[in-house]
């Protein structure tokens, strides 16, 4: 009982990290049709221009901002300037899987190559524990835990009550008709990008927040339990990958605390491959059998 109380605590922490960049990538591919595989480099990517922000001696929560911003404006340029001209020439999802794996490749070795295969950390990061009950967090893990409860209830207020929200919807259902219907969708798609990749930076720089140290791999080696995240909830769902953050993240945590540290990483692979083999489309999974991801 003494490390089961301290485990969900720290599996809190964990979900909210994994529910911001569940969100963003399963927005992503929602929307798009992209099952982005870069979005672990481009959480690395966020996480260093944190690191610069951190540098400069700003607070560590303008660098969390600055990660976001990076995350958002990268990734409308990646759709636009990569992405999008792969699409326009037919490439399908399985060929769009090796583009992105590659893009991730670029952006990983090239931070490698400006920052070295180092370990690195955000200063600002000691902060005095704060006591809830039997849990204990410092001040930096509630902060991360807010940012990811506020970001989950404004996706919430956006996909559900907000005519943007309701243009994503339409967008990810069925483009080609919501297009007929008069909307916008290049620009929903660019702002669907936007929102996505801001998630993905704030995830990047929470990730390392939460980890104390990190090097250019970092974000990639966080996919295994991003997609874990994406595909338990079904892909494609916004609030499918909310639940499946918050299962992951407290499974997760517990196997570490009951079982060994070892296995923390583990417990999101075997997790996805028990979905792939008994749930292919997640909990939810209308979108996932839309696009003919899951049988």
């Amino acid at each position: 009982m003494s490390l089961l109380l301290p485990a969900i605590g720290f599996g809190v922490v964990t979900a909210s990290i994994l529910a911001l960049a569940g969100v963003g990538f399963t927005l992503q591919f929602g929307v798009t049709n992209i099952l982005n595989l870069s979005y672990g480099s481009i959480m690395t990517g966020a996480a260093f221009v944190a690191l610069l922000v951190s540098q400069q001696g700003f607070s560590v929560w303008l660098a969390v901002a600055a990660g976001g911003v990076f995350g958002a404006i990268f990734s409308v340029a990646l759709n636009r300037g990569v992405y999008t001209p792969f699409i326009r020439r037919g490439t399908r999802l399985f060929g769009m899987i090796i583009v992105t794996i590659s893009v991730a490749l670029v952006v990983q070795y090239a931070i490698q190559a400006i920052w070295g295969a180092s370990f690195f950390s955000l200063s600002g990061l000691h902060s005095p524990s704060i006591h809830l009950g039997d849990f204990a967090f410092t001040q930096i893990q509630l902060g991360i835990v807010g940012l990811g409860l506020g970001a989950m209830v404004a996706v919430h207020l956006l996909l559900r009550f907000t005519t943007l929200g309701k243009a994503m919807r339409a967008t990810a259902t069925n483009p080609e008709l919501a297009r007929n219907c008069g909307v916008a969708t290049d620009r929903v798609i660019d702002i669907a990008w936007a929102i996505s990749g801001g998630l993905c930076g704030l995830a990047g720089v929470v990730l390392v927040m939460n980890v104390t140290a990190f090097t250019p791999a970092t974000g990639g080696e966080f996919l295994i339990p991003i997609i874990a995240v994406a595909v338990l909830g079904g892909i494609g769902q916004a609030y499918g990958a909310m639940l499946g953050a918050l299962i992951v993240g407290i499974t997760s945590e517990l196997a570490a605390a009951l079982i060994s540290p070892d296995y923390k990483d583990v417990v999101a692979f075997v997790i996805l491959i028990a979905v792939l083999l008994v749930r292919p489309k997640g909990i939810l999974s209308e979108i996932a059998a839309a696009k003919e991801v899951a049988a």
